[in-house]
């Protein structure tokens, strides 16, 4: 039986008497891969409970063991020829006896504790849970999710604030997000950078150990520099358009100017990030020539403020810096036991709290050479999937339990690891990933594996989703901005699928906003909002493909219906309601969203609205908001009528004295 260059490729990843690292394209056919591999394993007498599949969701890990337990349930079922079929298109030859393929469904499904095809944190909680007392947890500790991790951190700040004001204030004060819980996750998950000593922050910053707030004012303002400021505006504000600007931006400046006036004074004294000479001082420059010629005398003192405010900068910079992550690490040295308290007073550990466990018992508890020597005795073979989101802390788990096989052959027993991942598909930054990693711990592997059976290195290019149009425009626009190293080329293996990337101009943001009807809400986007007008433009181009193209069919060619279209979006925002909504305008079947926040729905919004004023019959906002809902039906000025001129009386009230007008209501 002949294969095609593709699939070889895979047959090759896929034998399991070989250590591989494998960089994937998208749609290369990875989880096949995979799951050939681990039945390739079973069919070479690996017991199920010896392999070990970690991948990162639990989603991931359900899709391989299905397409897994479908291939081995399958064999059972065919005869020899279509048996023997099979094995060779997972890159096994036929063995002479095919009934011990037709058992290893039976093997999988019997084996105690099932084939381990876990994600990470599962494997780690397992671990965990054998060796409790070895690795400092509870044996019955549980495992919280994310929304029990986030009321947590909640909890903990809002006890920090009362405990310790001080601490959450001088946060609060520097802290420009939204509100502290994404804030406070990335502490919990960079939590070792806080430990052991509070780290030198003016040498990491290199600042002078003298160096203040008040020793910077004093080297940039030597004393004269009100009056100078005061003449500079005069003469500004009878200067041109662009002196004019200059003038009302310097009525934001103190009298006399301080540190907090330096980025105003940073914005006008000194060039831009991407001038020739970035945030370098307009000495000689600023302001314009006709302005410079009536400052007179003062353009040389002048000049010298836009040095010495040049010459601060960096300085200004790091103190500020310095001034936050002060701010930082106060507060984290604060939450962080607070927050391993209240998960150890509850016997909860986090995902983070699974990883750092499992690696401190692997590297440096007492116990790790005899939980390692009882965890070698039942891992013989490992299999990582999505290794590019692996994060640092989790390669250090994978690398404490792959030591042993990397030493070479362990009696008469071949071990081996897989390791397949894509950088191009890096979730940067989730949960920790690292993507550089991925290269730096292959080439560890390499090293470590070198004495030994050895690590081969592939690549699968082909790409089974998409058309070679499309694969070759990503490829020609990655290739003009660097690229993304020596895996990011794509082939498409399917050459003869037709394929069209279409370019269209760039719209540009809308200056202004149409102010609407006065009804419609004030955040409702104009109907020349750019959003709405690429939402239009979109749904324009579906109707034109429906109306007038074709596609390829089971049976030739054929016209293209709504369920043909794909839109993509990045996000999930404001573009993406536009494009639903154009779409259904335009008459267009569509599905509408893949997601939805429930309570952010106006039907659940009107039900919440009922709910509340149920539970409060006093809460007469919650009343008109139900009132007003489709199921009550009253109208805005009827509204208005029943809620105006009622005195003291809760709307609830007047309701009931006004039946005879609003019956279907009441």
């Amino acid at each position: 039986m002949s294969f095609d260059a593709a699939t070889r490729r895979q047959h090759r990843a896929a034998d399991p008497a070989r250590s591989t690292w494998l960089a994937a394209n998208a749609g290369s056919g990875k989880t096949r891969v995979l799951t050939d591999r681990v039945a390739r394993l079973l069919l070479a007498g690996v017991d199920p409970q010896h392999i070990l599949c970690l991948t990162y969701t639990k989603a991931a890990a359900s899709e391989m063991q299905n397409r897994l337990f479908e291939n081995l349930g399958g064999w059972a079922m065919l005869d020899d020829d279509r048996l023997a079929k099979a094995l060779a298109e997972i890159g096994e030859p036929a063995a002479p006896d095919l009934s011990h393929a037709r058992t290893l469904f039976a093997r999988a499904i019997e084996t105690p504790g099932g084939l381990k095809i876990q994600t990470i944190h599962a494997f780690c909680a397992a671990i965990l849970r054998r060796f409790p007392l070895e690795a400092g947890v509870s044996p019955q500790f549980a495992e919280i999710d994310e929304g029990q991790a986030r009321q947590l951190r909640a909890e903990v700040t809002e006890a920090l604030a009362i405990g310790e004001p001080e601490i959450v204030a001088a946060l609060a004060d520097r802290f420009t997000g939204e509100d502290l819980d994404g804030f406070s996750a990335e502490i919990v998950t960079h939590q070792d950078r806080f430990a052991g000593p509070p780290p030198n922050l003016r040498d990491a910053l290199g600042l002078a150990g003298d160096e203040t707030e008040a020793t910077l004012a004093a080297r940039v303002f030597l004393g004269g520099e009100r009056a100078l400021l005061a003449r500079l505006q005069d003469v500004l504000s009878h200067g041109s358009t662009a002196d004019l600007k200059a003038a009302e931006r310097l009525r934001g400046v103190g009298t006399p100017p301080s540190l907090g006036d330096f980025p105003v004074l940073e914005s006008l004294f000194l060039f831009g990030e991407s001038a020739a000479a970035p945030f370098g001082s307009k000495a000689g420059k600023f302001p314009t020539k006709a302005s410079r010629a009536a400052l007179g005398s003062d353009v040389a003192e002048l000049d010298a403020l836009m040095d010495r405010v040049a010459g601060a900068r960096d300085a200004r910079l790091a103190l500020a810096a310095l001034d936050r992550s002060e701010a930082l690490h106060a507060f984290a040295r604060a939450f962080l036991p607070a927050y391993a308290g209240a998960k150890a007073r509850r016997g909860w550990l986090d995902f983070d709290d699974l990883i750092r466990r499992t690696r401190a018992l692997l590297s440096d508890s007492a116990a790790a050479s005899w939980v390692l020597y009882r965890l070698d005795g039942r891992i013989e073979h490992i299999l990582v999937d999505e290794a590019q989101d692996t994060s640092p802390a989790q390669w250090q788990v994978i690398g404490r339990l792959a030591e042993e096989m990397t030493a070479g052959e362990a009696g008469d027993t071949r071990r081996s690891l897989f390791v397949v991942g894509d950088r191009k598909q890096s979730i940067y930054s989730f949960q920790g990933a690292d993507a550089a990693a991925f290269d730096r711990m292959r080439a560890q592997f390499e090293k470590r594996l070198a004495a030994g059976p050895g690590l081969q290195s592939l690549h699968l290019d082909h790409s089974f989703r998409s058309s070679a149009a499309i694969l070759t425009a990503v490829d020609h626009t990655m290739q003009a901005i660097g690229g993304l190293g020596e895996d990011s080329a794509h082939l498409a293996f399917h050459e003869d699928r037709s394929g069209r990337v279409d370019l269209w101009p760039v719209i540009p943001p809308a200056e202004a906003v149409d102010p609407g009807h006065w009804s419609d809400p004030v955040d409702l986007p104009g109907a020349s909002h750019h959003s709405m007008t690429l939402a239009r433009r979109i749904a324009g181009a579906v109707r034109e493909m429906i109306e007038t193209e074709t596609v390829s069919g089971k049976d030739g060619r054929k016209r293209v219906t709504p369920g043909d279209i794909l839109i993509l979006v990045q996000g999930r925002n404001a573009l993406f309601h536009n494009i639903i909504r154009a779409c259904k305008t335009a008459g267009i079947d569509v599905a509408g969203a893949d997601r939805l926040k429930l309570a952010a729905e106006l039907a659940a919004k009107d039900l919440i609205a009922l709910l509340s004023f149920l539970a409060l019959p006093e809460d007469d906002l919650s009343l008109a908001a139900a009132l007003r809902s489709p199921r009550l039906g009253l109208t805005e000025p009827q509204l208005f009528d029943l809620a105006a001129d009622r005195g003291e009386r809760f709307l609830w009230a007047e309701l009931r004295a006004r039946r005879q007008d609003f019956p279907e209501a009441l």
